[in-house]
């Protein structure tokens, strides 16, 4: 049989498939397989071949190609289908077939960037209220058969890709589908959006399959993300579907090892978390056991923010001997402890003592305790006096925190913010910027903290003008709500640079979005304190830093001005008083000065930038208070050591002190000078 004529057989079989599958589309049923394809091989087949993965002869596989060509030819003149549309179809029937690879090859013919557009403009049309019928009503570019037909495809390029073992390009093909639908519907779907019923399975089928791809993908933040989007936005979820994935979200918080932040929403109801606790306490005995009521308890208070109380049910806990195989009151525990400096002892025993439970049999939560002890070793050397003790607790930190990211084969985001942190306190600084651009790429950029620490460790390096660049592609991916410490840090990167007044305009700029925020806040009733809290706190010190700088310009006026809008917002700030006592010193009234560094200090006994400036008034004032400035400069010294402001005017007291050693004042000064080569715009931590 010649080639011809084989292939004029073909275009006949072909012009009787294409008939049934244009019927089949315009009555939106579903084609049979054996309707359309009697052979073993099919168009989409050919078409795989053809491109060099099977050993099909030269002369079939430029006939077969040609077919395919011929077939999305005749099905784009007909008007019905067009080529992306034959291409879904085409690749739904090799994958009912299980061709997953020639499934695969004939869907990624399908061009998406050209397809979004019209797919967003068909589903918005008819999310629509019904109007008038008008004569400028515009028809959609695509029915809800089409619609249904190209997400079906997309759907099932992201299975094939799953089954393939491609887990990070199924996740992204699947979230194109979640992407188009929220950006023609912003408000949610209609509760009667479509009476396509395939179109809304298939909706729901990645809403749920999106977080599950995300976690074969080791990718927990962007599983995390997936689920939360699948609960928040209105999908129209059948109740089987919407219950299953709050019940996968849940178990993987519990056992994912991941540390999930709130999402960051305008507006968020408190939790009634001691409500809840309450109910738990009036339980009967033996509905629920001993170790699991306080588990419960422990959790509730500590979602209320009451530390104390979740460390008193956990060390009761800890203390029963019955209870010899617990892990998360232990973790638990440590984490808390790690907040408070008089309780890093205590916590460093927890991470310990859990550690050999542990090792070898769950990495993940291994590494969650080794990352724990890195931050309590750290935290404890900043009181220790020993310069070898404090070396080799340092040590010790950093050699936990590696500990704990090789476990997470570097996976895991916490991980890698605090080995970056502390590298960087330590002044390892490209160790740090490697660690840093490493969390910015696993995160994506989905959190403030990241981009904040990169650029921090940048301004360090005196890179001041990437650091800023850094800020500008943060604020840019940031909503406006979370863009505070931002511009806070632009503003300090500005004023390194000497560009004193594009500081003031970015500090305007940060307190014009602080109000707004402000009031949107005011309108809801209920919000949450911790975000109540931390915006009033940063106006207050945004205020401080805008004084500060009118005081580097000598616009007295100016400076008063917000130092009495920061004492509206909280009259006993040490931070306020400090600004003050510069603003007095920059005048010449030291004696003034004084008094606002001891206010200062009344008010927060530990104020290390008080603590200094009050030690350089006394050298203008008297001279001779030389065991007095070192005092205040020692203590500095002893709650930040790498204050290089400390460490200068340490050796300038050392210098004036009659018969003190000069290597002493040497010593200072040198370390004054490499401190404040590597000192970022603002404290790393």
């Amino acid at each position: 049989m010649s080639v011809k004529y084989w292939v004029y057989k073909q275009k006949i079989s072909l012009s009787l498939r294409l008939r049934k599958m244009m019927k089949c589309i315009c009555s939106g049923e579903q084609l049979r397989i054996e309707d359309i394809i009697p052979s073993s091989e099919s168009l989409a087949t050919r078409d795989y071949s053809a491109s060099g993965y099977s050993s099909r002869a030269g002369d079939d596989a430029k006939a077969d190609t040609s077919n395919i060509e011929e077939a999305e030819s005749s099905l784009r003149e007909s008007g019905i289908l067009n080529y992306e549309e034959a291409r879904a179809l085409l690749g739904r029937l090799e994958y009912q077939k299980g061709n997953i690879e020639a499934a695969l090859h004939v869907f990624e013919g399908i061009d998406i960037a050209a397809v979004v557009p019209k797919l967003k403009l068909s589903i918005a049309r008819r999310g629509e209220l019904p109007r008038r019928n008008s004569l400028s009503d515009a028809v959609p570019p695509m029915s809800m058969h089409a619609v249904s037909l190209l997400f079906e495809a997309i759907l099932l390029k992201a299975t094939s890709l799953q089954a393939l073992g491609r887990f990070t390009e199924a996740a992204q093909s699947c979230t194109v589908i979640l992407d188009t639908v929220e950006s023609a519907l912003p408000d949610g779907l209609p509760e009667n959006f479509s009476t396509d019923c395939k179109l809304l399975e298939t909706l729901n089928k990645a809403v749920e399959l999106l977080p599950e791809l995300w976690k074969l993908a080791c990718a927990p933040q962007e599983a995390i993300l997936s689920y939360r989007r699948a609960l928040l936005y209105c999908w129209n979820l059948d109740v089987e579907t919407r219950s299953k994935i709050e019940k996968e979200y849940a178990v993987f918080l519990l056992y994912s090892g991941t540390d999930a932040a709130p999402p960051n929403l305008r507006a968020q109801a408190e939790g009634e978390f001691r409500a809840l606790a309450r109910q738990v306490e009036e339980l009967l005995p033996g509905i629920v056991v001993r170790r699991q009521k306080y588990i419960i308890l422990a959790l509730c208070y500590y979602a209320e923010g009451d530390d104390m109380a979740t460390l008193n049910l956990l060390r009761n806990l800890m203390n029963n001997r019955d209870n010899k195989n617990g892990i998360f009151e232990f973790v638990l525990a440590a984490k808390i402890c790690a907040e408070y400096p008089n309780l890093l002892e205590e916590g460093m025993g927890y991470a310990r003592k859990v550690l050999p439970k542990i090792e070898g049999k769950c990495n993940q939560m291994a590494s969650v305790a080794k990352c724990l002890l890195g931050l309590l070793l750290s935290g404890r050397s900043r009181a220790i006096v020993s310069d070898s003790e404090r070396t080799s607790r340092l040590c010790e930190a950093l050699e936990s925190l590696d500990s704990a990211h090789k476990m997470t084969g570097g996976r895991n985001p916490n991980v890698l913010f605090y080995l970056s942190l502390e590298n960087a306190e330590q002044r390892k600084l490209d160790v740090a910027l490697y660690y840093a651009k490493q969390l910015l790429k696993l995160e994506g950029g989905s959190t403030v903290k990241g981009w904040l620490l990169l650029a921090r460790i940048l301004s360090a390096q005196k890179r001041y003008i990437d650091a800023e660049s850094i800020i500008n592609a943060a604020i840019d991916e940031t909503g406006k709500w979370n863009q505070g410490e931002l511009l806070r840090t632009k503003a300090k990167l500005q004023i390194a640079q000497g560009h004193l007044r594009d500081a003031v305009e970015t500090y305007t700029h940060l307190l014009a979005v602080l109000q707004v925020q402000r009031k949107s806040f005011g309108v809801q009733k209920k919000l949450l304190k911790n975000m109540r809290n931390n915006s009033r706190s940063l106006e207050m010190e945004t205020w401080h830093d805008l004084a500060n700088v009118y005081t580097n310009l000598s616009q007295w006026r100016d400076a008063e001005v917000c130092l009495i809008k920061s004492e509206a917002i909280n009259p006993h700030s040490a931070s306020r008083c400090h600004s003050t006592g510069l603003l007095y010193q920059a005048r010449g009234l030291y004696k003034e000065a004084l008094q606002s560094f001891q206010k200062s200090l009344d008010i927060e006994p530990n104020h290390v930038p008080s603590l200094v400036s009050t030690a350089i008034v006394l050298r203008h004032l008297d001279g001779q208070s030389l065991p007095v400035m070192k005092s205040f400069l020692t203590d500095a010294l002893r709650l930040d050591r790498t204050n290089p402001s400390a460490w200068y005017n340490l050796g300038l007291v050392y210098k004036s002190e009659n018969g003190a050693s000069a290597l002493e004042a040497a010593e200072c000064f040198e370390a004054a000078e490499l401190l404040q080569e590597s000192a970022p715009v603002e404290p790393f931590r």
